[in-house]
């Protein structure tokens, strides 16, 4: 037997009135389909366990939101039953009303197909991190102004790229052309004694 949790009920009945027929639809077919899951309160909204988190909801001012833990594992299904709709949390986009979601069929039939995967056991891809490129773009008046000064050269080639970075995006980034010479002329001279771009702040 599932079990349902009394902070749930209150999150509903604290909604406003469009998302508490949505977010009941959804109970509902959660436990139509699963009828062993457990309910709870995560993150100050509902979401319902399984062997794991299963899936969960949440009511906003204006929408409501759908989504199941292991939904890049479920992709296909979900293409089957979602619609084009405005991005939001989940996986069924800004839910205003009990059409916006899947007929409650197909939402018993996903909430099956979440069940497999905890049954199973099979865990959500891991998340690669983004590999920043660690390629530099240096400007050719950057490199010039640096090359009149041979210690301030010496100091940025023997730099790491990252250090490098700091320096070269901090006068890139000034506002105004006297701004960036004058952050120029600073950094030549920050460089010509060997100092990185925020030395200020490097425990010695």
């Amino acid at each position: 037997m599932g079990k349902k949790d009394a902070g749930v009920d209150a999150y509903i009945e604290q909604s406003a009135a469009f998302a508490k027929p949505i977010l009941k639809r959804i109970r509902n077919a959660v436990h139509a389909g699963c009828p062993e899951v457990e309910e709870t309160l995560k993150w100050s909204f509902p979401h319902f366990q399984y062997k794991g988190i299963l899936c969960s909801m949440a009511s906003f001012k204006a929408h409501c939101a759908f989504g199941f833990w292991k939904g890049s594992l479920l992709e296909k299904q979900l293409a089957e039953t979602t619609r084009e709709k405005e991005p939001a949390m989940g996986h069924f986009g800004r839910l205003t009303s009990v059409q916006d979601l899947p007929d409650e069929r197909a939402l018993i039939r996903l909430v099956k197909e979440a069940m497999k995967l905890n049954d199973l056991g099979v865990k959500n891809p891991a998340r690669s991190k983004p590999k920043r490129d660690r390629a530099l773009d240096v400007p050719a008046y950057f490199l010039e102004a640096l090359k009149k000064s041979k210690k301030a050269w010496t100091t940025f080639e023997g730099f790491s790229t990252s250090h490098r970075r700091e320096y070269v995006e901090w006068v890139s980034e000034a506002k105004g052309e006297e701004t960036r010479r004058r952050r120029m002329d600073t950094a030549i001279a920050w460089m010509s004694e060997g100092k990185v771009r925020n030395w200020k702040y490097v425990r010695k």
